[in-house]
């Protein structure tokens, strides 16, 4: 039988499409528990490469056989080989090209609304990693909120759309990706924005974010609010956008909230995320749409492959909306935290301006699941 060869971009079509399929991860069991490809309705079997390099046969009765199971290891060759294997006792089998490596890459654009007089917000999801970016556009005008380091998608969108870039914003100093907001500004001609709190140490050009700024995209206004919302960084800013549309950063998921300890200071910060929290948001309108610049879980993505959520409803369901005790607030947000990113400190090196690496350094770097949120 033929092995067949899927790309990110078709797996993620699964995922977004709610549909089913079955993984062979053949990376390591540490690995596989630390991150792997996630869908609604996807199954796996995890067994390392090392344990099939006699054969395939102690498997086969753990595959399904009524569909076709998908290969997949860290960069690609393990999966081919395995899959190879497969193919020869008669099983429908591809791999995935470019292994987990390009799942963390791939970048899938998911439409979110509509904007009043002709806009539209495009919301970018990176769903091996869990990062979200934004496109506002307005009558041949674009503005870029929270992008990663895959400038070329982005510059691609704008000119299928017809739109030139001329606003480019960060909500932080992000630490566990790589921004591309400042490549894309270069790439444009465009504005890149930064919190002046965050970019203290960075030896780069930058036009200061402030609380109120207001940016409006093509000649039918559509406004781009900034509100300054401190606590996972001490810059961290959110955004209002065309009055409907609340962009938080890392400060407000849907399922959880922002950290405030990676830049090390999360005693001196968690005042700050508890101020944004339950002072500054709750003066927001319940019927704001929240979109974060990440999500943790697939749960958290809507049926149309969106991360979006009414404020008011996160109001009621987010466990680190409703913890009354400002003690009890303080433990659970310096407490019960993941382990920090992959090379975060470097990370934020790279954002600073500070140290500049090659494609291939930046990609392992980034390698692994988000890390972003308090459990």
């Amino acid at each position: 039988m033929t092995v067949n060869k899927w790309t990110a971009a078709q797996v993620a079509r699964k995922v977004i499409d709610n549909e089913d399929l079955f993984i062979l991860d053949v990376r390591n069991a540490d690995a596989f528990e630390d991150w792997k490809i996630e869908g609604h309705k996807f199954e796996y079997l995890n067994v390392a490469y090392f344990e099939l390099l006699d054969g395939v046969e102690e498997i086969l009765p753990k595959l399904p056989t009524n569909k076709e199971v998908l290969v997949v290891c860290a960069k690609e060759g393990s999966s081919v080989m395995v899959a190879e294997m497969l193919s020869e006792a008669g099983r429908e089998v591809a791999y995935l090209e470019g292994g987990m490596k390009s799942w963390s890459s791939y970048l899938e654009p998911v439409k979110v609304a509509d904007l009043r007089n002709g806009g539209e917000l495009y919301q970018f999801v990176r769903l091996g990693k869990g990062c979200l970016s934004y496109m506002v556009i307005s009558e041949g005008e674009a503005a870029i909120i929270d992008a990663v380091r895959f400038t070329d998608i982005f510059l691609n969108f704008a000119k299928e759309k017809g739109v030139e870039i001329k606003h480019v914003f960060d909500t932080h100093l992000h630490a566990d990706h790589i921004s591309g907001g400042r490549n894309i500004a270069t790439a444009t001609g465009a504005t890149y924005y930064l919190p002046p709190k965050d970019a203290t140490d960075v030896v780069f050009d930058y036009k200061a974010l402030t609380d109120g700024l207001v940016v409006k995209l093509g000649s039918s206004e559509i406004d781009v609010s900034a509100l300054y919302t401190p606590g996972h960084t001490i810059g961290s800013t959110s955004f209002i956008v065309d009055k409907q549309f609340l962009l938080t950063g890392d400060i407000l998921f849907i399922d959880s909230i922002g950290r405030p300890d990676l830049a090390g200071l999360a005693e001196d910060w968690v005042g700050d995320l508890r101020e944004t929290l339950y002072s500054r948001y709750r003066e927001l309108a319940e019927g704001l749409v929240v979109l974060p610049a990440h999500f943790m879980i697939i749960q958290e993505l809507n049926e149309d492959g969106t991360v979006a959520r009414r404020l008011g409803d996160l109001f009621k369901e987010n466990h680190g909306l409703n913890i009354k005790d400002e003690a009890e607030f303080r433990r659970t947000v310096t407490e019960n935290l993941p382990p920090q990113p992959n090379a975060y400190e470097q990370i934020r090196q790279v954002n600073m301006g500070k140290i500049n690496l090659d494609t291939d350094e930046q990609t392992e770097m980034e390698i692994g699941p988000n890390r972003c949120a308090v459990r």
